[in-house]
């Protein structure tokens, strides 16, 4: 499967920018609102460490490359239209913008830490950050909360039907967000609330929607045009309010990874996505490019780099929980063209063996028969629960 990153925010905050300099496409870019209407769809990579240089090889990618030891592994980024308060009531393009949402697997709230936007996405000054962090969970709260209750009265209107269960109706009423009735039953528990929800309270179910939307819409904030000191106080305040301490958040400078995407392309400077420096190559560059390119500079140092890889990795393999596997052959790394390592996927934690065929292709995990470590060259079972960065080989009656 291809994991979808889903860029949100209310407009003109920088998601299209930070959209282009992580995938390197052109969408529009302006400071009014609703530039982007449809939501784009690019590739952009995050970063595992290459398994081959462990076996002496050197790998063959069939997506994505590989560089010094490190595979860029392609992820879909999504860039939704933009999104304004009362979304879950329709306004703006409200109704979209959930839609377009729900496809992704985690979310990066592009918030522009300089407070130069206000609510509806037109330019101001002073505009506190916390209000934009605090409309997006809101909205998002609300819309769990208008699709919980619909579950409710599903549940409430067949109460009196044999073998009936509460998880089972939410778990179908909410299926587009991928939870299940095992999913469901765990947060209703850890919520303190009885599976009967004419005992629970207005607050109760706000709290249940909130904590249903927390399990399967992780998110982490990019605070965005960090290169900027009204920024930067801003997110000191804001990180060491307790308020705000079941976020995550990544300093990020969308213009400044794009600027120097732009000139690594112009062989200008020797710059790779992550990297938490630079080197100009040219002594020929104009003293006002030269000027912006050690500004950049300086924000990397401060920050390890402009943000935008990390806000990727970190909300894909942190706040989503996923990690890389390799399948490979215990007699050797290559392919039937004898390509090495040609493939890597990206799976979630706690994936098995079996789970790991399936991943590959249908066939192999309806035929499994038992995997190899290729590691530690030795035979594994369907149950057994794979680690970050395993080459596997699965035997397969298929």
């Amino acid at each position: 499967m291809t994991y979808k990153i889903g860029l949100v925010g209310k407009p003109s905050v920088g998601k299209s920018t930070f959209f282009n300099a992580a995938t390197m496409n052109t969408v529009d870019e302006a400071s009014y609102p609703f530039t982007t209407i449809e939501p784009s769809v690019g590739e952009a990579y995050v970063r595992v460490k290459c398994a081959a240089p462990d076996f002496d090889e050197s790998c063959d990618p069939r997506t994505g490359f590989c560089h010094e030891g490190t595979r860029h592994v392609p992820v879909k980024l999504v860039d939704v239209a933009g999104l304004i308060p009362g979304a879950h009531e329709g306004k703006g393009l409200g109704n979209k913008f959930l839609t377009d949402l729900n496809e992704a697997d985690v979310l990066i709230h592009i918030v522009d830490f300089s407070g130069e936007t206000d609510a509806e996405g037109e330019p101001t000054e002073g505009h506190d950050p916390r209000e934009d962090i605090d409309f997006l969970e809101e909205e998002l709260d609300m819309w769990y909360l208008e699709i919980l209750e619909k579950g409710i009265d599903r549940y409430e209107s067949k109460m009196n039907q044999q073998d009936v269960k509460l998880e089972e109706e939410l778990a179908e009423q909410m299926s587009a967000f991928k939870t299940n009735k095992n999913e469901i039953k765990q947060l209703i528990l850890q919520e303190d609330l009885e599976l009967d929800p004419e005992n629970w309270s207005e607050d109760d179910r706000k709290q249940l929607a909130r904590s249903i939307r927390k399990e399967t819409k992780p998110m982490i904030i990019a605070a965005n045009k960090m290169d900027t000191e009204k920024a930067q106080k801003n997110y000191d305040e804001i990180t060491s309010d307790s308020e705000y301490e079941h976020l995550d958040f990544v300093p990020a400078s969308a213009h400044a990874e794009k600027a120097l995407k732009n000139a690594a392309e112009q062989d200008a400077v020797d710059y790779y996505p992550g990297d938490e420096d630079f080197d100009i190559l040219t002594d020929e560059l104009p003293e006002e490019k030269e000027r912006g390119l050690e500004k950049i500079r300086s924000f990397m140092k401060e920050f390890g780099g402009t943000g935008v890889q990390k806000a990727l990795e970190e909300a894909l393999f942190e706040e989503l929980g996923v990690m890389a596997v390799f399948p490979g052959g215990a007699d050797g790394l290559g392919d039937e063209h004898g390509n090495i390592l040609p493939d890597v996927f990206l799976v979630p934690e706690g994936s098995t063996a079996e789970d790991f065929a399936y991943t590959i292709h249908s066939d192999l995990g309806e035929g499994f028969i038992h995997a190899i470590d290729c590691r530690e060259n030795r035979q594994i079972g369907s149950d057994h629960v794979l680690e970050n960065l395993d080459v596997i080989e699965v035997v397969s009656a298929n």
